[in-house]
């Protein structure tokens, strides 16, 4: 079956029903869409099991649930299946009701429409009351409509393995699909937004993508955010909610116009009913032979040269370079800075070390076996490697020999800047502070109460600088004075942030040659413009944190990332400033 673009609705046309999507309010009568053959049972075609089950969850505390496992006739125990959920379980595991997916899967699966897979069918938790009354919480907003990673955990932490204590599922995350409707809709594309490691299709029906609980974030962030290797089908009709979070029908348009602009391989079908299964039951068997389309052929994320040079993060990325690990088996890399030559110095913060990475071959040297607990690094004008020496409560410079020179003492640090004329600033968390030392070692306070004062960059004509507060979503923007003072700061850029927690755990920084701010943080690189905007955001190369971002190499065309136990990095096509070099910048795109 040919793949259906989002501003087609393929299937609603061959059901025979005209629309698109931008179509108008509910005029006229609604259309009655019938279920196909394929949601009804076949003579010949053999039928799956389906089994009831009861699980309480320590993700979601205190709750309990029934969910439904089908089996297809075709499974073998030797080869692992391919893997379905669905939320709302009870509605979609029943034969008599409008979606009646075992038939549905038992018809596709017989004719190789689909692979062998496993359904699982899961109801919403509930915190039960005493017995006999009506449960005392109900779950099922706070695990669908929530934009975190937690209902992902508790898939992959405690319903997969239950499942697969009798069952042999496949991981391959290509093989793994997740769906629902309307909250259940949204709830199962965070999953595949967050976990793409875990699962990679993703069926949507009067998805909830509104202002429940924040879902309204999601076309922004496609738009922003490398994309990701997921395939999503969506579906909606033009009488859908419009109430105090939003309007439903212009919500999903809004996500098909963001992924369609991201390059995903997604699929919009449009009709003319309400918030109901009427349409979405209808399209249902075509819906899953499109998802599951060419199942052997893994799904890749778009990288800018299949159409979707649109996305801004295209500008900034090598489509043809992705991540790559340089070294590994760290406690905790921090403070990335590079050296006139390219080469990139790093710490293993809890370890109390220095490494050295030589960028043309990619090899790693211990350069410094006592740190004396260094975290952030600069190279300064004249050569020499500043370091924020927290575990000796001092700031201090090495000499290319590893000759130590201590600038001030006494002093917390975090992170720290230097400038043209070697002058410094540098944070102070514990003390919300930032602080100042002038050419003859001068020290003094130049701002304090940031609730957590973290990276600090200079701006590539040293006019501004900027210091990410981790404990929030914001990075602070200072006007440089003469004299190191600083004035105007204001919480300037507005970094993007999840449910779960909620500050951006923004940390180290770096610029490029436009005068954009790279900031290391929570759910990748953000990538920030002039005016204090995110236009991209960089996966992460692994699922953890990142601790800081620099700029390596001659021509300082590549990323280098602290990542907890690694060091990775990946040629883009912007390019990093030395921090001791003042160059001038374009004027922004306001």
């Amino acid at each position: 079956m040919r793949p259906m673009p989002f501003h087609r609705p393929a299937l609603l046309l061959a059901l025979g029903v005209t629309g698109t999507l931008a179509a108008a309010g509910p005029l006229g009568a609604q259309t009655d869409y019938p279920l196909t053959p394929d949601s009804e049972r076949r003579a010949g075609v053999l039928a799956g099991t389906v089994t009831a089950h009861r699980f309480e969850s320590q993700v979601f505390p205190g709750t309990v649930r029934d969910y439904w496992v089908y089996v297809p006739a075709q499974y073998r125990e030797d080869t692992p299946a391919a893997v379905m959920v669905f939320q709302d379980g009870g509605g979609y595991v029943k034969e008599d009701g409008r979606w009646r997916v075992p038939v549905v899967l038992d018809n596709l699966i017989d004719r190789g429409e689909m692979p062998v897979t496993v359904g699982i069918f899961i109801d919403p938790g509930v915190v039960p009351g005493p017995a006999g009354e009506t449960p005392v919480r109900f779950n099922r907003s706070f695990e669908y409509d929530a934009l975190g990673d937690r209902y992902a955990r508790f898939l992959l932490e405690e319903i997969l393995p239950e499942v697969e204590k009798d069952l042999n599922l496949t991981a391959d995350p290509n093989l793994r699909a997740i769906g629902g409707s309307s909250s259940g809709g949204i709830c199962a594309f965070t999953v595949a937004w967050n976990r793409p490691d875990a699962f990679r299709r993703v069926l949507s029906f009067i998805g909830s993508y509104t202002n429940l609980r924040g879902g309204e974030a999601y076309p922004s962030l496609i738009r922003k955010t490398e994309p990701k290797p997921l395939r999503v089908f969506l579906q909606d009709g033009s009488r859908d909610l419009n109430l105090y979070a939003g309007s439903w029908w212009i919500a999903n348009q809004d996500m098909a116009s963001a992924l369609e602009y991201a390059g995903y391989d997604t699929s919009f079908v449009t009709g003319d009913q309400g918030h109901n299964h009427v349409h979405g039951s209808a399209v249902l068997p075509d819906a899953l032979r499109w998802l599951w389309r060419d199942w052997a052929r893994p799904i890749v994320a778009s990288t800018g040269r299949e159409g979707s040079d649109r996305h801004f993060v295209t500008q900034i990325l090598d489509p043809t370079h992705g991540w790559e690990l340089v070294s590994e088996g760290y406690e905790f890399t921090e403070g990335p800075a590079v050296d006139a030559r390219g080469n990139v110095f790093f710490t293993d913060l809890r370890a109390g070390k220095i490494y050295r990475i030589e960028h043309a071959t990619g090899k790693v040297e211990l350069w410094k076996a006592d740190s004396g607990g260094a975290n952030g690094l600069m190279f300064g004008p004249d050569g020499r490697l500043f370091a924020c020496q927290n575990g000796r409560q001092r700031i201090v410079a090495w000499d290319p020999d590893g000759t130590e020179t201590v600038v001030a003492e006494g002093v917390g640090s975090n992170d720290l800047a230097v400038n043209a004329r070697g002058e410094i600033w540098f944070t102070s968390p514990g003390q919300k502070q930032i602080r100042f030392i002038d050419r003859e070692g001068r020290q003094r306070v130049v701002h304090e109460g940031i609730g957590y004062p973290n990276g600090i960059v200079l701006s590539p004509d040293q006019r501004l600088l900027a210091v990410a507060d981790y404990a929030t979503k914001w990075v602070w923007s200072f006007t440089v004075e003469p004299d190191g003072s600083l004035r105007n700061g204001q919480p300037f850029s507005r970094l993007e942030t999840s449910d779960t927690p909620l500050d951006a755990a923004a940390d180290g920084m770096t610029f490029d040659s436009e005068g954009y701010l790279y900031v290391a943080t929570r759910s990748g690189i953000q990538v920030c413009d002039q005016p204090g905007r995110v236009t991209a955001i960089i996966a992460r190369p692994q699922d953890s944190a990142l601790a800081n971002v620099v700029f390596g190499g001659p021509e300082l065309d590549t990323l280098y990332v602290a990542a907890e136990d690694k060091i990775f990095r990946r040629v883009v096509r912007r390019r990093g400033v030395f921090p001791w070099k003042v160059v001038a910048l374009p004027r922004p795109q306001l």
